[in-house]
């Protein structure tokens, strides 16, 4: 009955830690708690799909940012974190 706490496999796209790194080491701790505790334990859970030209694609809110990966049989494809008012500018090249 116990169940692997990492279920799924994590990979970064290689602008994901551009991405981290402008932020503020605060918010970089906070997103990369919610990446290793929620979204590869039970990304289905704790991520909201999207839709039009990001579809198949999930976010996760953390504060003002936002984390959108995509889930791929049992790997989790962290595409990017962005803030809110971004509005997902450039997510959809990184798919």
């Amino acid at each position: 009955m116990g169940q692997d706490k990492k279920a799924y496999t994590l990979k970064y796209h290689r602008l994901v830690p551009a991405d981290l790194e402008a932020l503020d080491t605060f918010w970089q701790q906070q997103i990369l708690v919610a990446i290793e505790d929620k979204l590869v334990t039970h990304p289905d859970l704790f991520g909201n799909t999207m839709r039009h030209s990001l579809k198949g694609c999930r976010t996760r809110r953390v504060g003002d940012y936002r984390i959108v990966f995509r889930v791929e049989h049992r790997t989790v494809r962290i595409l990017a974190v962005v803030h809110r008012s971004t509005k997902y500018k450039g997510v959809e090249g990184r798919i």
